[in-house]
């Protein structure tokens, strides 16, 4: 069983917001209607929060004025939630290229994958005991400004990001985590430590997090999360893989609203996300 995890805020809209850039302050209010969930409530959120008094000034997102974001992904290990954000580009759900891989490993999965389909594959960080192609932290910032790139995306990758690249990106990183932050999160929590920390721990729902990256381990401002029950004598496995099944499908539709610039900022610094289909609908 799935549901939405709720993103909760009091917040009106300015009159007109910048279009200069897709990073929007969002302005604190007291002025707030919450909806409970309904079978046919929108992918991103179990209550929308939105202002009693808001009258439409945003326009819907129009697509074609907005050009397609150049992205790069990281990962450590079989990528699949890289070849479905890959998918979503061929497929036009996301308005995105894929156009560069880095691993830590060179001969993992997602690695192939990107080969198999004319991606570069960068290897970061150099290895320690081996003479290779590997990249400093500085010349991996200047291999994606020479591609172009305009966002980052974490997909399994298990090192920590440099001081060097956070900066050279600011709220341009993005991770996904397989439990519901802060809880379950941090330094030598991942892939099924996690899982198992879940039910040791007799929690009822755990889930994916979608966060930006920050210089240390799963701490970044949270900009999306849903919501996995934890059923009567899981397993480890069997949980995990519910909750990969909800990671492929939050995170193309995460990267989608990036691409078309639907992240906004409230001026407390929490991200939110603007709906496609009703720009009032902040998540």
């Amino acid at each position: 069983m799935v549901s939405r995890v709720l993103f909760s805020g009091q917040l009106t809209f300015p009159a007109k917001p910048p279009r200069e850039t897709p990073i929007a302050p969002l302005t604190p209010s007291r002025n707030v209607l919450s909806f409970p969930l309904r079978s046919s409530v929108d992918r991103f959120a179990m209550r929308i929060v939105k202002a009693a008094s808001f009258t439409r000034t945003v326009a819907k997102v129009d697509e074609e004025a907005i050009s397609r974001k150049k992205l790069a992904v990281f990962v450590s290990g079989g990528g699949s939630n890289f070849k479905k954000i890959h998918e979503g580009c061929i497929g036009g759900s996301v308005q995105g290229d894929l156009v560069l891989l880095v691993t830590n490993k060179k001969d993992c999965g997602g690695a192939d994958y990107a080969r198999s389909n004319g991606i570069p594959v960068l290897l970061f960080p150099k290895p320690k005991r081996e003479s290779s192609d590997g990249l400093s932290p500085t010349e991996l910032v200047d291999v994606l400004r020479e591609y172009g790139v305009d966002f980052v995306l974490l997909a399994g990758y298990l090192k920590l990001i440099p001081a060097e690249l956070v900066k050279a990106f600011p709220k341009r990183i993005l991770n996904i985590h397989p439990a519901l932050l802060p809880a379950f999160g941090g330094k030598g929590l991942y892939g099924m430590r996690v899982h198992k920390a879940v039910l040791a721990s007799g929690a009822r729902y755990s889930g994916p997090t979608i966060h930006f990256v920050d210089e240390e381990y799963d701490t970044g401002r949270i900009l999306a999360q849903s919501a996995v029950r934890v059923i009567a004598n899981d397993t480890p496995e069997e949980l995990a893989k519910r909750v990969l099944d909800e990671e492929h499908k939050l995170y193309v539709e995460v990267v989608a609203a990036i691409c078309e610039e639907r992240i906004k900022w409230r001026e407390d610094g929490v991200p939110l996300i603007q709906s496609k289909d009703n720009p009032d609908d902040y998540y």
